[in-house]
């Protein structure tokens, strides 16, 4: 599978200059779209020079503008199919198999420990309430995660159920806070317009997308793109399984003390 811009970006991104890190930044935030406009629009919108957006757009190993656009689009067409599509693409030997673990590798090869550390900063703070949410295919991602940081620590929200319920939780969520959405193709309206509420008021949002990136992208403090495309109907959200557990992994350690005194409570309660 070629390597997406947004993983070319992730990639290059603590290398690049403090104006190519911002056309970047804007790139991210309104991915794919702003890309496939002229330089001119792309560099008025980002608040840089068009020489700025061509050097950015050479740095991530493009040729010239036109190269970078048509692997945008690209990119676009690929995010917009449907599994009706896909059906047509489906295999069911051992492809699909080897295409999850490259998945797997490939989502890794663009996910730097440093990113990985400061989410974990974030998810570690005692002073922040953490919640969790996914679409209808990812939700059991964030419920598999919230099941095991609750353990780890206190303060751990799946929000389930109707929409409306959702947004009720508004209410009890700050500054300090931290919201982890789960959301890929074709990304679901209902979680862009919470992820939009919630960055107004203030909250820290993580995104956990694929490599098309959610449009909650723009919100967000930090995206991971894991891989998802197999020759299937269906995407395969193994990778992000995988980068939840590397997350309650390394959460874990960074909360040994109290995650073992809390773990030490909770087996005596159950014990009676």
């Amino acid at each position: 599978m070629a390597t997406s811009i947004a993983e070319l970006i992730a990639d290059r991104m603590d290398t690049m200059p403090a104006r190519e890190r911002r056309a970047a930044q804007t790139l991210v935030a309104n991915y794919p779209l702003i890309g496939l406009k002229t330089v001119a629009d792309f560099s008025q919108q980002a608040g840089v020079s068009s020489p700025t957006i061509l050097r950015f757009v050479a740095r991530l190993g493009f040729h010239n503008y036109a190269e970078f656009q048509s692997a945008l689009q690209d990119e676009l067409a690929a995010q917009l199919q449907s599994p009706l599509v896909r059906t047509t693409m489906a295999d069911t030997s051992s492809e699909t198999l080897d295409a999850t673990l490259e998945n797997i590798r490939g989502t890794f090869l663009h996910l730097s420990d440093r990113q990985i550390a400061e989410i974990v900063s974030l998810l570690s703070n005692p002073r922040s309430s953490i919640f969790l949410i996914g679409g209808r295919f990812t939700d059991p991602i964030a419920r598999y995660m919230a099941a095991h940081m609750t353990i780890i620590r206190p303060g751990v929200f799946h929000l389930a159920g109707q929409e409306s319920n959702w947004r009720d939780r508004l209410i009890d969520m700050g500054r300090r806070d931290v919201l982890v959405v789960f959301d890929i193709r074709r990304y679901q309206e209902s979680l862009l317009a919470f992820a939009e509420t919630a960055s107004r008021r203030g909250i820290h949002i993580i995104l956990l997308t694929d490599q098309w990136l959610s449009p909650i992208a723009r919100f967000a403090r930090h995206v991971i793109a894991g891989r998802t495309a197999v020759p299937s109907a269906w995407d395969s959200s193994a990778a992000l399984f995988v980068v939840a557990e590397r997350l309650i992994g390394e959460l874990t350690g960074a909360l040994e003390a109290e995650s073992e005194a809390r773990i030490r409570d909770l087996e005596a309660l159950r014990q009676g």
